[in-house]
């Protein structure tokens, strides 16, 4: 009997809707999960405010979900972006969980794919078992920032988050080296950039006053979390932020 090499690999159905590895947009990049919801708020509805007024990206990320929960969650969020009819341009990443991922398109929901930390499920693991057409993105490392992403070879993974511009309550560990949070000054960004051979993606703290400086960096998006959903309108939070990027 012949046993198949990597039988996950028949999980995901490679071809059960259009790719986004070679065309999703990271400018305006959202990320929640059910611990970023204000108490009178659901999860449905914050993202749905949130792709009316134009998020781009979308990571669902959870560090106190169960794996069932997220799996919801999960289905909750492609659906929210198929009723918007964006599931062509709204890409939809889970963080850190590959194998939720993996079974969720195995379910044909669809996820395109994942976001990764340094301290996750190995990047070059994650792309064998997504496949060619998935979406793997990375946490860049906070120590030797310039030197790791000007030597990054490109192929397995398709952008780097950087961070944060400042320190956040939302992610405390964001920037941390021995102790101590790097923020990232828009003048490092800027070279981030220059050196990146892949597209840079940067948050932590970002506020609407911070866009145009960041936008002038060259950089290729900014993420939020709490400028849009700790806001009392989602929707008008999203699309100020949207506009301003634009313009």
């Amino acid at each position: 009997m012949e046993i198949e090499a990597n039988p996950l690999n028949s999980l995901v159905p490679l071809n059960h809707h259009n790719h986004l590895r070679t065309s999703f947009d990271l400018s305006v990049y959202f990320i929640a999960g059910p611990e970023n919801l204000k108490p009178d708020d659901t999860f449905q509805n914050l993202l749905s405010k949130a792709i009316a007024g134009g998020i781009t990206f979308f990571q669902l990320r959870s560090k106190t979900a169960s794996a069932r929960e997220i799996m919801e969650l999960g289905r909750i969020a492609a659906e929210e972006i198929k009723k918007a009819g964006k599931s062509e341009q709204i890409a939809l990443v889970i963080d850190d969980r590959l194998d939720i991922a993996l079974a969720l398109r195995a379910e044909g929901v669809k996820i395109d794919g994942v976001h990764l930390g340094q301290s996750d499920i190995p990047v070059e693991f994650a792309r064998e078992m997504l496949g060619e057409n998935a979406i793997v993105g990375l946490s860049a490392r906070s120590e030797e920032l310039f030197d790791y992403v000007k030597n990054f070879k490109p192929g397995i993974v398709d952008y780097l988050g950087a961070g944060p511009l400042h320190e956040t309550q939302t992610k405390p560990d964001c920037g941390l080296v021995n102790g101590v949070v790097i923020e990232r000054t828009f003048d490092e960004i800027q070279k981030l950039k220059t050196l990146s051979p892949l597209p840079i993606v940067v948050g932590g703290g970002v506020k609407a006053e911070d866009l145009p400086r960041l936008k002038a960096t060259g950089i290729d998006g900014f993420f939020v979390v709490s400028a849009i959903a700790s806001s009392d309108d989602p929707f008008n939070a999203t699309e100020t932020l949207v506009n301003i990027w634009k313009n």
